[in-house]
């Protein structure tokens, strides 16, 4: 039966725990790696670009494939009329071939996020390689480094090496395997269908790329080449051109409302483009869940086309993170958010850093002249307010040299969240005795007048801007006595 199975979160690999080990380079006898890969051999990359050897730089057959032939069915397409049954078949082949890597290459077999029948797996791997964007194999493979080692020099398409690289510049220059951090494949080397696919790849992304949707639109309206050129080449370079944006766009444009750590961001614009893999902030942060989007307006057409498998019993296990979990991280993130704006505000002197002031020392400072009140046991220099108060001079006047702790708060007025804001910054000392011992227990739940609250379930909680002279009732004033 169909599920929508929850899964708890993956523990975070450090990216760098490799860089000084021998064994983080890649040998002949590793299963994902070429028989005739030799890591004692020098490589082309280990080499700077000069005028002599750029040309060894660059991965030709990847150029030809990626912007050569685009190029070509680009000026072809200037005198090959495009018909409408052939625009409507070369869109519907789009969306198909890009299920083909968004639903199947990416979230079926890179991250294992649901499990499909046979025949889904056959479908799967037929359109994903009309795609022309590698084999299953490879794919993946890059894929799981690209999580694994995100925005580091072991990142096969780190956007930190540039946004243009990100996108296609690691397809077209030449890479060094010994720089590509190194993971698990053995799952895709023991599954029949991606090995069936990786060792006949160039023959179906012959067949499934260019001879299929020749074949139908010429079978079907007598399109034979139009369907080669739009339903097959174009149609190719646009479906690239859309995985690549989840590489580079998906890593640049947006918001990260999940962990600000690493690149990922989530955009409507890349979603509309990637057929749902725009939501790359939750992606990277829940990578096993079959969804990139959680909200139902949320532009996520592969999660639709999975959940539709599931229901006609071609596509099972399908896995979910607790939205407990989900709503954690993006909490957290918020207050991160909103511990960087507080970070920038005055908030006053932290109390852990005023001075003690004795009561008499108080008293004779307002005697002199000097506009002190004291609120809670703080000493608040109000002289340059004085004139600005909004309840005016006389009383405001009345709380000098004196405890106005009932006074602020509701003997005479009770202030506003602002005008305990405004009062904190105004902090120029404690009065000893009184409710300094209450202040100084309070401050060391403070952390630079950070106080640490508890919720309903006993956590401890962080809230911006509690303030230490506002009270739930009035104060009885303490005594100067």
């Amino acid at each position: 039966m169909p599920s929508h199975q929850p899964v708890t979160g993956m523990s975070a690999v450090d990216p760098q725990y490799l860089s000084s080990q021998p064994s983080a380079m890649a040998g002949t006898s590793e299963p994902n790696r070429n028989t005739k890969y030799d890591p004692r051999k020098p490589h082309i990359t280990d080499t700077p670009m000069t005028r002599k050897n750029w040309y060894k730089h660059i991965n030709w057959l990847n150029v030809f494939l990626i912007i050569g032939i685009p190029i070509l069915g680009l000026i072809t397409a200037v005198w090959t009329p495009l018909r409408l049954p052939t625009a409507i078949w070369a869109v519907v082949y789009y969306f198909a071939t890009g299920l083909g890597i968004t639903a199947g290459y990416h979230r079926l077999w890179a991250h294992k996020s649901y499990s499909a029948t046979l025949p889904l797996q056959i479908f799967l791997a037929a359109v994903g390689g009309g795609a022309v964007e590698g084999s299953i194999r490879w794919w993946s493979r890059d894929h799981r480094a690209h999580h694994r080692y995100t925005d580091t020099q072991k990142d096969p398409y780190s956007v930190r090496k540039g946004l243009m690289y990100s996108h296609i510049g690691w397809m077209v220059m030449k890479q060094n395997p010994k720089r590509i951090g190194r993971t698990d494949i053995s799952d895709l080397n023991d599954d029949p269908v991606v090995q069936f696919q990786h060792k006949n790849y160039l023959k179906v992304v012959l067949f499934m790329g260019l001879i299929f949707p020749s074949l139908v639109a010429g079978i079907g309206w007598n399109d034979w080449f139009g369907g080669f050129i739009y339903a097959g080449i174009l149609r190719i370079f646009f479906v690239q051109q859309a995985t690549f944006c989840v590489n580079s766009l998906a890593h640049w444009l947006g918001d990260q409302p999940f962990d600000d750590r690493n690149s990922p961001r989530d955009h409507i614009i890349t979603a509309l483009v990637t057929l749902g893999e725009g939501y790359h902030n939750f992606h990277h942060e829940f990578p096993s869940d079959y969804r990139n989007a959680i909200e139902w307006h949320q532009y996520d057409p592969t999660k639709w086309a999975i959940y539709l498998w599931s229901k006609m019993g071609l596509a099972y296990d399908l896995k979910q993170f607790r939205a407990n979990e989900i709503e954690k991280g993006r909490v957290q993130q918020q207050q991160k958010k909103l511990d960087q704006k507080r970070a920038k505000l005055d908030w006053g002197v932290p109390l852990d850093q005023l001075p003690v002031i004795e009561w008499d020392d108080y008293v004779d400072q307002v005697n002199n002249g000097r506009g002190l009140i004291a609120v809670a046991g703080v000493v608040h220099d109000v002289t340059d307010f004085v004139n600005e108060h909004p309840g005016g001079k006389a009383m405001i006047r009345s709380g000098l040299g004196k405890d106005a702790t009932a006074m602020f708060n509701g003997g005479v007025y009770m202030h506003s969240n602002a005008a305990h804001n405004l009062l904190s910054t105004m902090r120029v000392g404690v009065i000893r005795g009184g409710c300094e011992v209450e202040i100084w227990k309070r401050a060391q739940r403070e952390n630079k007048d950070v106080q640490y609250v508890k919720d309903d379930a006993g956590n401890k909680i962080i809230r911006a801007g509690n303030q230490i002279t506002k009270v739930e009732q009035p104060m009885v004033s303490a005594s100067a006595a």
